[in-house]
């Protein structure tokens, strides 16, 4: 198993999360208005928590809440979290 790395590069993120099929998503009942709340790469099947956002709306908030995305460059991991920078 590789180690973690750790990126806010918004290409290499989305790069990542499309070559294991996840979609970037909230969790539902978060946030308010504009805000979409907790954010969430879903990798899997759609979980009913989860709706899905659009990249530059998952982004923006990413960026507001200085957020950094930690993850494994395996082919077959899917092993990801947002993480504080």
């Amino acid at each position: 198993m590789s180690q973690g790395k750790t990126t806010t590069d918004h290409g290499t993120i989305r790069k990542w999360a499309e070559a294991r099929g996840g979609k970037p998503a909230r969790v539902k009942g978060t946030g308010k208005k504009d805000d979409p709340g907790l954010l969430r790469i879903d990798c899997e099947k759609p979980e009913e928590s989860l709706e899905y956002i659009s990249w530059d709306d998952f982004f923006e908030k990413f960026e507001e809440k200085k957020l950094a995305f930690l993850y494994q460059d395996e082919p077959d991991s899917r092993f990801s979290k947002l993480v504080h920078r």
